[in-house]
């Protein structure tokens, strides 16, 4: 693995070109099976999904090999996204798009489910102070989000796989003009991650929305 001699090099898109120029395959926030059981519960296999920031994951792969063949993955390195096309060119049906996911360009509704895992994580690795996130990554943030809950379904899920604690996610994700509720799991033996699951069309909790007043 080829780690960057600074952790803002992780919000580089030159970096990520290099890497994975090299790199065949990697797996941040541990791979599907390990949280394939906090997900299978809220995804049909007739879903439309959406994967941010895909990287040279094997999850969509896994995902496909278990039914889930309406899959989109979207990412802004054209390298990594040229790998998986012709590493996935079998899987009929599964899509691949150069994309930001600050510039998410879908029209509204489009998918029933929307995946990430540690993407966001990486938008914030230039963050000095968890507590007190800066006035740029708050609106980096902001435009994500808001676009996810546009493109989601009524009815969508948006999964987020991260290394963050509650304390730190649930201020950019606890805002009720996102039109979704809230649930937290961990998952993982010797080191826990979070699985932050949002169903639109559902009321955010008041213990949820105490804890976005962190900011």
């Amino acid at each position: 693995m080829d780690l960057p001699k600074n952790n803002s090099s992780y919000k580089d898109k030159e970096y990520w070109n290099n890497r994975f120029a090299k790199e065949d395959t990697f797996e941040w926030c541990k791979s599907y099976k390990e949280f394939r059981h906090l997900l299978r519960g809220h995804v049909r296999t007739c879903d439309r999904i959406l994967i941010l920031g895909c990287g040279n994951s094997g999850l969509s792969e896994d995902m496909y090999n278990e039914g889930y063949t309406d899959i989109t993955n979207i990412d802004y390195s054209p390298i990594v996204i040229e790998n998986m096309k012709r590493k996935c060119h079998a899987m009929r049906g599964m899509e691949w798009k150069v994309m930001d996911i600050t510039k998410l360009d879908f029209p509204p509704n489009s998918f029933d489910v929307v995946i990430e895992k540690a993407t966001l994580d990486a938008l914030l690795v230039a963050e000095k102070d968890p507590w007190n996130p800066s006035v740029e990554a708050l609106k980096t943030m902001e435009c994500v989000l808001s676009k996810v809950s546009e493109i989601l379904e009524p009815a969508g899920h948006f999964m987020s796989m991260t290394f963050s604690q509650p304390n730190f996610r649930l201020p950019f994700l606890a805002r009720s003009c996102y039109n979704w509720s809230i649930s937290v799991q961990t998952y993982g033996e010797s080191f826990h991650f979070f699985f932050f699951l949002m169903e639109k069309g559902k009321q955010l909790s008041e213990k949820h929305k105490e804890g976005a007043q962190i900011l």
